[in-house]
Formats: structure tokens, sequence, C-alpha cells
């Protein structure tokens, strides 16, 4: 227990533990082998109280960020990445509950709770990446509708999704600022999934291709203002970057721990590898950066609670989590020899679903020129 986590984050913790590990672990790697996380799951979840944690009753929990934090910690653990709650309930649903009318809320968070309908959004598109300002994706203005147009690609949560907030174009001619952010349902006329994406890491979470061919799109299902999506976006990216902080910090503490226990059982010449000075020193190191990490996550946790985490700091945050996470996994699978490189939902597992953590939620590059331009 952290000093930033309340008793009640604990008490959340112990009931996601227990979901964890009775619905989640047993499946993983056969989530895997499938690609993708049954929509029973979702509802399990949504039965279980644990899908939209931070918003007030019925769209959610009641709880805050802390609860967010317990459960995206509790799925590092055990390296569920292919279960995609945390974009659903801590990406999604805020865009949905903060730009939202009443109307918007009612409609699709209370069904986003109970994990009846699963969500994602749309932003990345081919030959695009990371600049929001490029997309080409266009939602034309024709009565009481928008005639959306465009491919968005990698998009997680893609195949299982009953709603995206897709992100487009409305007045091409401003460049960014002239996105907005549409909800477009599953059953829509002219909104199709394209093949699954296969990836060499996060196997079971289901990421797909999207396609609108003029999907009319109602006017009510505008988030927010017309123009001023690439704000809101701007705006909700701090709280992402966050997450892959605290996912990573989480990931790095949990294979430490299994990585000491290994050393210690695992008897090489005679004796155990931990009993080699070597790595010793280099689990010490590990350490230190582990607690190093942490120390600096929970202060950016501390802050986003008290609604003052700036995207500057939660830019640093997510840099330096991913960064120390590739490293010091590569570092703890080495220590496994033959064993680490398993495919088995071990350490080889979280070394390779890491690697995603340096691109997405913006890349470490883009991450670098946040941080720069205040220096």
């Amino acid at each position: 227990m952290t000093d930033v986590l309340r008793e009640d984050h604990e008490a959340f913790r112990v009931q996601v533990r227990r979901f964890v590990e009775r619905e989640i672990v047993p499946h993983h790697m056969a989530w895997e082998d499938a690609g993708r996380v049954p929509l029973s799951l979702w509802q399990a979840a949504g039965q279980a109280g644990l899908l939209n944690t931070t918003l007030p009753d019925p769209y959610g929990g009641g709880g805050d960020f802390g609860h967010a934090a317990v459960l995206i910690e509790e799925l590092a653990r055990v390296n569920a990445t292919g279960v995609g709650f945390s974009l659903h309930s801590e990406v999604v649903a805020p865009y949905l509950y903060v730009y939202g009318n009443e109307w918007q809320r009612q409609r699709w968070l209370p069904a986003m709770a109970q994990g009846q309908t699963v969500g994602a959004i749309a932003m990345t598109e081919p030959d695009v990446g990371s600049d929001l300002k490029a997309i080409r994706t266009k939602a034309r203005r024709e009565g009481e509708h928008y005639v959306l147009k465009g491919q968005k690609t990698y998009i997680s949560n893609g195949l299982n999704a009953g709603l995206v907030i897709v992100v487009a174009k409305t007045d091409p001619d401003k460049g960014a600022k002239g996105i907005s952010l549409l909800v477009v349902e599953e059953g829509m006329p002219g909104f199709e999934r394209g093949r699954a994406l296969r990836k060499i890491g996060l196997r079971g979470q289901d990421t797909a291709e999207l396609f609108f061919d003029e999907v009319r799109v109602p006017v009510s299902h505008l988030l927010g203002e017309e123009n001023q999506g690439f704000r809101y976006l701007i705006h909700q990216l701090a709280q992402e970057r966050l997450i892959i902080a605290i996912r990573a910090a989480a990931s790095i503490e949990a294979f430490l721990e299994r990585t000491i226990a290994w050393t210690r059982e695992r008897k090489v010449f005679g004796q155990t590898v931990f009993d080699y000075q070597n790595t010793r020193f280099r689990l010490a190191d590990a350490k230190a950066q582990s607690v190093m990490l942490r120390t600096f996550v929970d202060d950016c946790l501390a802050r986003h609670l008290r609604g003052e985490l700036d995207a500057e700091r939660a830019a640093m945050a997510k840099l330096n989590a991913s960064e120390m996470q590739n490293q010091l996994l590569d570092e703890l699978l080495q220590m496994h020899g033959g064993t680490g490189f398993m495919a088995d939902g071990g350490i080889g597992s979280a070394w390779v679903d890491a690697r995603v953590a340096r691109i997405y939620g913006g890349s470490n590059e883009i991450m670098k020129e946040i941080v720069a331009r205040g220096l």
C-alpha cells in the first residue's frame, strides 16, 4: 500500500485480484492464441463492478482514478495485456462523460459500465501515426447527419467494440482546428471492420482496421462542439500516458519479484543463480530503478487525483516508465536463461508486450518533444 492509495483502494484491490485470478489468468493464453478476449469476460467484469470505476452511478462505479490505478496494476501483475479494460474505462468512457450531453451519457455509459457495450477510439490512420493534424478521415454535414468517410488502423478493442469514437475532420481547411469527435455505433451502414491485425505482442488484445464508407452519423452523436476535437484529445492524453506509466511500473515490480524467486531456486554449477554476485548486483540495480520509478509515478498519480497533472509531467512519466520497462525486463529475461524465451505467459511474454509502450499513447520521440518545449 503506497502513500497515495487509500484503504478503500486497497480493499478494491482484493476484489480485483480475486477476479483476475479466477476469470482471466486461467484463460489468457488461449485468448492470445485466438487474438481476442470474449465478450463474456466484459460482461462478467461489468457485473463485478470493474468497469468505468471512476464515473458516478449509473455510468460507473463511483470511484476515482485510484481505483482505476489498482485495476491497471493488477492486470499488469499477471501480464494480462489482452484485456482492454483501461482503454474502455479510462480513455473512451471519460470522453463520453466529460464532453457528452446527458442524452449521450444515458445512451452509452450504463451499457459500458455493465460490459454490454465495449468502447474504442479511432485516431490512428495508415501513414499518419502520431500526427493527428494530418488525418484524412472526413465528415461532411448533410442536414441532421455527418457523412463519414475514411480508414483507421491499429484500433484496440476494434473487433469487440459496440461504439467507436472516431476522430475526423469536419473542416479540413482548418487543420487541427477542424477536427471533431463522432460516435459511431455497431451496425451503422457503411461501418465495416477489417481483418484482425497480427502483432508481435499484446496478442490477446483485439486490434483491427476500421472502414467508414459514407457512414451517416446523426448530429446527435457529435461529442462536444464541432471542430473542438483536437483540444479535447490533447486534454485527455495526460491520463492515457499516466496509465502507461502505472502499467510499466507495476510490470517491473511483478517480474522483479518473480525473477528474484527464480534465481533463488535455479541452480547452475552447484549453486543458485542468486548466489552469484553478478546476479545480485543486477537485481539490486533493477530494484533501485524500480523504486525510483514508483516514487515518481506515485507522485504523478497523486497530482492527477488532485487534478494537477500537466501534459509535460505525464509525458515524462510515460517516457521514463516505458524506457525503463523495456530495459529492465530485458535484464530480467536474461537471468531466466532459455526459460525466459518461452512464450508461456511469463517474463518472455511480458518482454515482448512491453515494446509497444514506447510507441502507443504518443511515441517516445513525441514525449521528448513535449518535454523539450518546456526547457
